[in-house]
């Protein structure tokens, strides 16, 4: 006959192997969410992420970037925004090419942050450069938030979403342009590179020519295959602004795994100018 306290320890003991149970599923649970969210960050960051396997740059609504981010916080370096909201209107299709691929052309983004001059590449990327231009001419990407910072892996500011989930886009997709650029060498896209987002899935390869407005800009070498369009290259100040913005770190992976700047990263004018 089992004795009350023979019962009190078998109690006990089985309460304890239930608590190790629970603990073993959450941290199994916490792995499998850890290991999504870096696949998902490492190959899409564009509108559903960055991949590099999958999707690495998934371009948005039109639908980067890594592992996810580490939380960590530091003072915002930027100023408020300027008054206004992004727009709403979106394009049936992709406008015709207008630009002149002998031409320099840059882009200009004045941010809350600082500004961002891009110098563009008419001739390898020009019907990216053409809807960039297209689009800064009806003001498409003032005061919209660069939406995506990844600090782990790849290291992009990601922006061109007026909606700032990562899901938007002009309504229209564009072609991967300039994917044997010389520079994308050993699979890394440079410092101050400025690339397309898109849809594409290494994996499946499916999702090619998806491009939208959604772009990233790489504040330190990033390795990531040749699947994303780079069309424009920063200028040396326009480096000393995207560097202090991810000195300001990212927030922890929202519900959709995305990593938002800490800093408020604002597009208050964006523009293209043909020299």
């Amino acid at each position: 006959m089992v004795s009350q306290e023979q019962r009190r320890r078998q109690l006990a003991r089985e309460k304890f192997l239930r608590q190790q149970q629970r603990r073993e599923d959450a941290r199994r649970k916490g792995r499998t969410r850890n290991a999504v969210i870096a696949a998902v960050l490492a190959v899409v960051v564009a509108g559903g992420a960055v991949s590099y396997a999958a999707g690495a740059f998934d371009g948005g609504g039109d639908k980067k970037s890594g592992a996810a981010a580490s939380p960590s916080k530091a003072p915002d370096p930027c100023e408020k925004p300027a008054a206004g909201k992004p727009k709403t209107a979106t394009y049936k299709k992709e406008p015709k090419l207008a630009v002149d691929k002998s031409a320099k052309y840059t882009m200009k983004l004045d941010t809350t942050c600082g500004v961002l001059d891009i110098g563009l590449d008419a001739a390898a990327a020009p019907r990216t450069v053409n809807s960039f231009d297209f689009l800064l001419n009806k003001g498409y990407l003032d005061h919209t938030k660069c939406h995506r910072l990844t600090t782990s892996g790849i290291y992009v500011l990601q922006c061109g979403d007026p909606q700032g989930t990562g899901q938007g886009g002009p309504g229209y997709s564009i072609p991967d342009e300039n994917l044997k650029d010389k520079r994308l060498k050993g699979n890394v896209y440079p410092a101050g590179t400025v690339a397309m987002a898109n849809q594409y899935n290494g994996q499946t390869n499916k999702g090619r020519d998806s491009g939208g407005s959604q772009f990233f800009l790489v504040y330190q070498d990033s390795q990531l295959p040749p699947d994303y369009t780079p069309f424009g290259t920063l200028s040396a100040s326009g480096m000393k602004v995207l560097k202090k913005i991810a000195g300001a770190g990212a927030a922890a992976p929202d519900q959709m795994g995305t990593t938002k700047p800490n800093a408020t990263v604002v597009i208050n004018k964006a523009t293209v100018t043909k020299s």
